[in-house]
């Protein structure tokens, strides 16, 4: 793995863990739910891109 592929990594999934929080968050407090659940799915999306993409490659 290069650095910066190392590097990207680590953002992805900070970030990705990050809105898969905030999305967790809102749909505890909110009356609807169904926003908060959609913000966490996509907040997981963004945390498995690099996973995503070194499988594509590889192929």
């Amino acid at each position: 793995m290069t650095p910066m592929l190392g590097m990207l990594t680590f953002i992805f999934n900070f970030i990705g863990l990050a809105i898969c929080l905030l999305g967790l968050t809102l749909a505890k407090r909110m009356s609807r739910r169904w926003p908060g659940y959609s913000l966490a799915v996509l907040g997981f999306c963004i945390a498995t891109i690099p996973i995503w993409g070194q499988w594509l490659v590889a192929d």
